[in-house]
């Protein structure tokens, strides 16, 4: 590994250089140079502040898409911004639980790696396994879950090149104005009761995993009522805790 590679994925200077650290690597200083202006206008239009927001990513699988929520500085709460198509899929609906098993992973993580460097044109790296996933899975539970680009995957969220580019300058800007955490919630389906009622009939049979959606759905709820982040814990079980 370069170490231009190993300075523009892992740099954590201080929060006012991380946009500068990564507009050192080609693929981001041209994602900025396509993409940037036309977001900030964007954000003009929802009364969004384009010098100061935090970033919040929510996923669903079922519905194939990938919601950006922002909130500018000083704001109590989010507002959706744009959804993008998730192009790909593999595995079913429910959790991942070891390697191999080709399941997207459910449930509350955080962005953990900025990789321009990615096979699959830029990637953001989810915090999977969580402390969840730790004590529910079995064995080997894997690793290096993405949202990229390339439109590709097996257990990754696969989005164009195109969306890719604005969902990653989304969350370095997050990151850049001092979010340390930007988080990523990733859901079955959305989980308003429609998208419930479709749940809980087809899989009325596995009571283990309705169990798991509807601690799932608790979090959800909390931000689909308050547009504000659920604070997330685990307990020894594995359950989710929200306060």
């Amino acid at each position: 590994m370069s170490f231009l590679l190993v300075f523009c994925l892992y740099s954590q200077l201080s929060a006012q250089t991380f946009k500068a650290n990564q507009q050192k690597c080609e693929r981001v200083k041209l994602a900025y140079n396509e993409k940037w202006e036309g977001l900030k206008d964007e954000m003009q239009k929802q009364g969004i502040n384009s010098t100061g927001f935090e970033t919040y990513i929510q996923i669903f699988k079922k519905n194939k898409m990938v919601e950006v929520w922002l909130r500018s500085k000083g704001e109590k709460e989010f507002k959706l911004f744009k959804s993008y198509a998730i192009c790909s899929s593999s595995g079913v609906l429910g959790p991942k639980r070891k390697q191999g098993d080709m399941q997207v992973p459910e449930g509350f993580y955080d962005i953990a790696v900025f990789n321009p460097y990615s096979s699959y044109h830029l990637s953001l790296g989810v915090s999977y396994p969580n402390a969840s996933d730790k004590i529910i899975g079995s064995g080997n539970l894997g690793g290096d879950i993405m949202i990229h680009g390339n439109c590709v995957t097996i257990g990754c969220v696969p989005l164009t090149d195109n969306f890719i580019k604005e969902v990653y300058i989304l969350a370095v800007e997050g990151r850049n104005n001092g979010q340390q955490n930007v988080p990523v919630h990733i859901f079955p389906s959305k989980m308003d009761e429609k998208g419930m009622d479709i749940l809980v009939e087809k899989y009325s049979n596995d009571t283990q995993l309705l169990a798991f959606w509807k601690n799932l759905k608790i979090g959800y709820d909390y931000f689909d009522k308050n547009k504000k982040l659920p604070k997330v814990s685990t307990d020894k079980s594995g359950k989710y805790i929200f306060n």
